[in-house]
């Protein structure tokens, strides 16, 4: 059955100013027609949805870069710099996750991100077969990863020679994860490159998220960061995705942009709680480099909140530069939404536009934060006065994943109570055998 959402606000990251539309999306959950509000008449097979003038419907969040199952590694190791948080606190955990709690971490980490308004999320993590199963059967879209956290070469080998059919699907797209140049050996790197452009893969990986990381690459590699970037074949890619990048100079930035391929995901509340520094987001964007959004894992943000991610973005770049026009609402508002989608090839999604895909967030703009909302400055309003509590609604390809602030393809009491068991079962190191 064809949806027709009526009077409602349509704004997009492109969309100057917003505007009020009856929006009509066809049963095969793509955007049909757009019409000036009240022009467009019911027909018989549709299901009509009036908001009287109350709501706006944005692009749905594409959370660019998270570790979806760490929502159980919450609280762990707080206030404490990157290697030691790793090393001390996260790694000697991780090596103690199964399938079981991969899945009750993903499914609670979905929900979160459902409820705030994200209808993709792009995860590097383990166990992602798992991963893959979850994200079809709740309908969000997922940017999966086959990933690599080792120097060893055989290891390697032996993830590049997995089966990757259980990964693919409609609304998913594979990646390979290795985690960063300091977790891989040069080899290892210039293999997943090679490997990743015979197979049209994009590939994720960690970079120059701390500002020792650039010392260790020239140390250890003899290489300026781009110039690793170079040498490994990284750059050959269709799709690299980096994320972090909190310490490229404007000269990378520049360099990146010119190869149209590569897309940096800003991480900006895990960056200043790891103490890893501020990104430089307004210079990326001057020289047109694609910025996505993402929250990183909640153990390190502690949220998976795009919409809080999108606010801090906006605000920290226009305190740090003294600079109000930094990063406009609009800009900002695009790097969650489209940017996402782009990174990592979904094509057809992340704009509100006839023939695009209907991945769509709800707004209820009746809260008192929104009093003076109008089509010229909507889009101030989502981004300094909104928040995730005013999602009502979310829809992937038409359907619909969270309705009325409901979570439709689970309890959300039930994934809580599952995934309390899961982090009691990793903090104890008790085995899940037979579970």
């Amino acid at each position: 059955m064809a949806l027709l959402l009526k009077n409602v606000y349509a704004l997009d990251g492109r969309l100057r100013p917003a505007r009020r539309v009856d929006l009509r999306i066809t049963e095969a959950g793509v955007i049909g027609t757009i019409a000036p509000a009240g022009s467009l008449k019911p027909q018989p097979d549709d299901c009509v949805d009036d908001r009287h003038d109350g709501t706006a419907v944005i692009p749905a969040f594409a959370n660019a870069h998270c570790h979806a199952a760490m929502s159980l590694f919450r609280g762990l190791g707080e206030d404490e710099p990157l290697m030691e948080w790793l090393e001390r606190k996260i790694w000697p955990v991780e090596a103690r996750l199964t399938p079981q709690t991969v899945r009750a971490g993903t499914e609670l980490a979905a929900a979160e991100m459902a409820l705030s308004g994200a209808g993709c999320f792009a995860d590097m993590y383990y166990h992602m077969e798992v991963v893959a199963e979850v994200v079809r059967r709740v309908g969000l879209r997922g940017a999966l990863s086959v990933g690599v956290v080792s120097r060893d070469d055989k290891l390697l080998a032996a993830s590049l020679q997995k089966d990757l059919t259980p990964y693919r699907g409609p609304l998913t797209r594979l990646n390979l994860d290795p985690h960063a140049p300091y977790t891989v050996s040069l080899a290892g790197m210039e293999r997943i490159a090679r490997f990743g452009r015979e197979n049209g893969l994009t590939v994720q990986t960690h970079f120059l998220e701390a500002e020792w990381e650039r010392g260790y690459i020239k140390k250890t590699f003899g290489m300026e960061p781009v110039e690793y970037l170079e040498k490994t074949g990284l750059l050959e890619l269709d799709h690299l995705v980096l994320a972090h990048g909190v310490w490229l100079t404007e000269g990378e930035m520049k360099e990146l942009a010119g190869r149209g391929n590569v897309t940096v995901v800003h991480c900006p509340a895990s960056n200043l709680k790891l103490g890893s520094g501020v990104a430089a987001l307004p210079a990326m964007l001057d020289a047109g480099l694609p910025v996505a959004l993402g929250t990183d894992g909640a153990a390190s943000n502690n949220r998976l909140d795009l919409w809080s991610e999108m606010r801090l973005m906006a605000l920290i770049h226009k305190g740090t530069s003294k600079d109000p026009t930094a990063v406009p609402a609009h800009a900002a508002l695009n790097c969650a939404t489209l940017a996402g989608y782009r990174a990592f090839g979904f094509e057809g999604v992340g704009l509100i536009e006839e023939g695009w895909q209907a991945d769509l967030t709800l707004v209820d703009l009746s809260g008192p934060q929104y009093v003076g909302a109008d089509e010229d400055n909507l889009a101030g309003f989502i981004v300094y006065s909104g928040s995730s509590a005013d999602v009502t609604d979310l829809l992937v390809v038409g359907r619909w994943i969270v309705k009325n602030r409901d979570y439709l393809p689970d309890p959300v009491e039930s994934l809580t109570e599952a995934a309390r068991r899961a982090r009691r079962t990793l903090q104890s190191g008790a085995s899940e055998a037979g579970a």
